[in-house]
């Protein structure tokens, strides 16, 4: 078990793995700026502590219901623009910066906050049973924490709209067939599922997997020139790592290879 800045979050690693629970499940683990400071000083340790994959789940029934809306009504609470500027837009800004895949593995309900927190990850897998919600709309606020980002580049404009303005849950089956996700997992498969991911991507050329997500981080700002240039630079720094060089030797001598993410 490796020492979390707060008790809001269990935070563990195996070898090259690991994985970061949501801790309030008596609030559906909903945020408040004690977890949201956590998080982001873990995320911080793991972009420097050999991390390979980075797991992000919840403990109990949910994976996350967004802000708690006691602290944004306590007087003596953070007002809404510092939650905003804060809390969440340096968890993003985190999540797409880490040189690791991160998988969002949802085990229940995502709503709000913690419905985009999850769309920002690499990878989104999530059991059948689980849901996502632009609850925004409800109370009368904005999708925030890259909501308006994202959820638009990964199901389209029209879908998005629809989904933010009526505020409608989205099953986990439906969120992978109109591309908001990239499986859902039967409840019975979940656990070996989401170990065997996390496994199969830290053995993985990590460097590399770094470096495509740099380049789909610039993919739509750029026009078509400019991201062909990017590919270019950052193809020479892949050619430059040990992976690659290991990868090859590894083809040529028709043996699994050994990689160290370096």
């Amino acid at each position: 078990m490796t020492p979390t800045p707060t008790n809001t979050l269990i935070c563990t690693k195996d070898g090259d793995i690991t994985t970061i629970r949501l801790n309030r499940p008596d609030r559906y683990n909903s945020f408040n700026r004690e977890m949201a400071i956590g998080l982001q000083q873990l995320l911080d340790r793991c972009a420097e502590d050999g991390t390979r994959c980075l797991v992000i789940t919840g403990e109990g029934k949910a994976f996350s219901a967004g802000q708690d809306l006691n602290e944004v009504t306590d007087p003596n609470g953070p007002p809404l623009q510092s939650i905003v500027a804060e809390h969440y837009n340096p968890i993003i800004t985190r999540l797409r910066d880490l040189e690791m895949p991160v998988i969002a593995a949802v085990n229940g309900a995502a709503a709000g906050a913690g419905a985009n927190i999850a769309l920002a990850c690499d990878i989104v897998i999530a059991k059948e049973s689980s849901y996502f919600l632009q609850a925004f709309s409800h109370i009368g606020l904005i999708p925030d924490s890259g909501g308006t980002y994202h959820l638009p580049r990964l199901i389209g404009f029209q879908r998005a709209s629809a989904l933010m303005m009526l505020g409608e849950k989205v099953a986990a089956k439906d969120a992978e067939a109109m591309g908001m996700i990239y499986k859902a997992i039967p409840e019975g498969d979940w656990e070996e599922y989401v170990t065997k991911l996390s496994q199969r991507l830290a053995a993985m050329p990590t460097r590399g997997l770094a470096l495509t997500k740099r380049a789909l981080n610039a993919t739509f700002e750029n026009n078509l020139a400019d991201q062909l240039d990017m590919e270019e630079k950052i193809q020479t720094t892949a050619g430059k790592t040990a992976d690659y060089h290991e990868g090859v030797s590894a083809f040529l001598e028709k043996r699994k290879a050994n990689f160290t993410g370096k």
